[in-house]
């Protein structure tokens, strides 16, 4: 009886020393063995996986910017504050104007996300990192009316609405992609503020769980049609596949009819999305899954094809076999596209915008601009910053340029965290800084080659 009594006593005590052991050894993993260059490019280094039932958790510790203070540009080019003071921004789009639409906004209501163990250490730490703020549901209008580089025009666009991120204009009309459902409004150029009321294109897969919250979209070329990119519901399908009914993939939207289908799926969680122009292809941005280790997955940008698979959950970067997929697929994972352009692991890259001829500078012409979140699965850190990924013929032809960084601290804490990129009228390149709560325009300087 005694013994009895005594195992009630100490079996609380014993989980809550296993629990603060797991979060020691998670905050504490071993170091990466790969510089993030080595997972960077057309051929990355893959390492053997690393599971583990506690993954690493490096989670840097951000907050906004003190007065006075920036990120660093790089060598050739000069950054200045488009816009400050703005609550959590994440996304950009510029009008043919030259307005600029920020949307203020972060995850909705997710009562069936971050459940269990491993969820409350990821909600406790996405507070640490700064993302764990309310959502404001509006789009913002930054106008630069003087042509300084600095918004001198601020006005409430849109408000009342769902987490909304991606925005796109065809013809007259502005949608906008909340987090459960594609919206359009009238749009008349010049406009400052849109009354009118929302009217519903397409639901898009939300729920209770809606782990990648994030819905963008970017419209054809000419017109008649949106791609929607839908993030998965889960890593690796943990969840159950059935939870991944529409996710992980970019859908094709027909603005004429209203109808839908799926364009491109195994894209874990596509988020920034342009087109090339010189082949005319669709290009996107994809966070790819964690916890296999400091080193994988890379995430990467490629370009989208028509009905093309690119693995996720059953394979990564082409063929290569993610055991934790239950049951495994080797249909699809034979038929998966290895994806044309590898970003460092865990980099957490969402924003992508094309630039061509002039070019925000000299050196920054023909290519793609990437913002990289940054990592909270790697030891040490990666992502942080803004890099170019130069482009010759339609495809990538270089080693990354480090674009916008100082983000990261000497001391291992970070100012402001990278999200959307946009080029601007000016062609000034725009970088959204969430936690940073600015816009940032980053031009060359004159003179320099």
């Amino acid at each position: 009886m005694t013994r009895h009594v005594h195992s009630r006593l100490v079996r609380p005590a014993s989980w809550l020393t296993l629990w603060l052991t797991a979060i020691a050894a998670a905050g504490c993993g071993g170091a990466t063995e790969m510089s993030v260059a080595e997972t960077t490019g057309p051929a990355p280094q893959l390492p053997q996986p690393k599971p583990s039932l506690i993954p690493t958790i490096n989670v840097v510790e951000a907050s906004p910017w003190p007065e006075g203070t920036a990120p660093q540009a790089g060598a050739g080019l000069q950054v200045q504050a488009f816009a400050r003071g703005l609550d959590h921004p994440r996304w950009l789009y510029v009008l043919p104007n030259g307005d600029v639409l920020v949307a203020e906004t972060n995850a909705p209501p997710r009562p069936d996300e971050g459940k269990g163990f491993k969820g409350w250490l990821f909600k406790r730490y996405q507070k640490k990192a700064g993302g764990a703020v309310p959502s404001a549901n509006r789009i913002t209008l930054l106008r630069d009316s003087d042509h300084d580089g600095v918004a001198d025009i601020r006005t409430v666009f849109l408000s009342g609405l769902n987490a909304p991120f991606g925005m796109a204009l065809a013809g007259d009309t502005l949608y906008v992609a909340n987090t459960d459902a594609v919206v359009r409004f009238p749009y008349t150029p010049g406009a400052t503020q849109i009354t009118a009321a929302p009217l519903k294109v397409v639901d898009l897969p939300a729920g209770t769980l809606n782990h990648h919250w994030t819905k963008n979209i970017i419209a054809s070329q000419d017109g008649t049609r949106l791609y929607a990119a839908v993030g998965s519901n889960s890593n690796v399908a943990e969840h159950g596949i059935d939870k991944e009914e529409g996710r992980a993939a970019i859908w094709e939207i027909d603005l004429r009819t209203g109808t839908h289908r799926v364009f491109a799926t195994g894209l874990r969680n596509p988020v920034g999305m342009a087109w090339e122009p010189e082949l005319g292809m669709l290009w996107t941005a994809v966070n790819e899954r964690d916890e296999l280790g400091n080193d994988l997955v890379p995430d990467y940008i490629t370009s989208v094809k028509e009905n093309g698979f690119y693995g996720w959950p059953y394979s990564y970067f082409g063929a290569n076999v993610d055991d934790r997929v239950k049951p495994p697929r080797p249909d699809l994972v034979a038929r998966a596209i290895k994806p044309d352009y590898a970003l460092g692991a865990h980099t957490a890259s969402l924003g992508l915008a094309y630039v061509g001829m002039p070019g925000v500078s000299p050196t920054l012409a023909g290519g793609m601009f990437v913002g990289q979140h940054g990592s909270w699965n790697r030891k040490p850190f990666s992502g942080y910053k803004v890099i170019f990924v130069p482009f010759e013929q339609g495809r990538p032809s270089g080693a990354p340029v480090d674009v916008l960084t100082g983000f990261l601290r000497d001391d291992g804490k970070a100012n402001g965290r990278p999200v959307g990129v946009a080029i601007d009228a000016g062609n000034g390149l725009l970088v959204a800084d969430d936690v940073g709560n600015a816009v940032w325009r980053v031009t060359g300087i004159e003179g320099d080659s």
